[in-house]
């Protein structure tokens, strides 16, 4: 088993984070950013923002290696029921700057 080091780490726990629905762990239920609970919500411009809000929070509270700098949700343009997360963020240690995309499901 091989366990990864500094920014893929990072970036590996940024999408851990992500993907874990609240209440999902058991020891940690408060864990994660919830993201599924928007799965029947409809791909409008007030779903998006609230889809970027809770990202905000879940990094701020869960990544203390990170500075989120900045979160866009946008509409895809490939996939009516589908939105885009871009999260730019900034390593504190390093400085190094990144951009990780997440695809979240819609209902349309």
């Amino acid at each position: 088993m091989q366990w990864s080091e500094g920014e893929r780490n990072v970036r590996e726990t940024i999408q851990i984070i992500l993907a874990t629905e609240q209440r999902e762990r058991l020891m940690l239920p408060e864990f994660g950013a919830g993201l599924g609970r928007f799965l029947f919500e409809p791909n409008t411009v007030t779903t998006r923002h609230q889809i970027g809000e809770r990202i905000n929070r879940a990094l701020a509270q869960w990544e203390p290696r990170i500075a989120v700098e900045s979160v866009s949700v946008d509409a895809d343009p490939q996939d009516a029921r589908a939105a885009t997360a871009t999260i730019t963020y900034k390593l504190v240690a390093t400085g190094a700057r990144e951009r990780l995309n997440l695809s979240v499901t819609l209902a349309g």
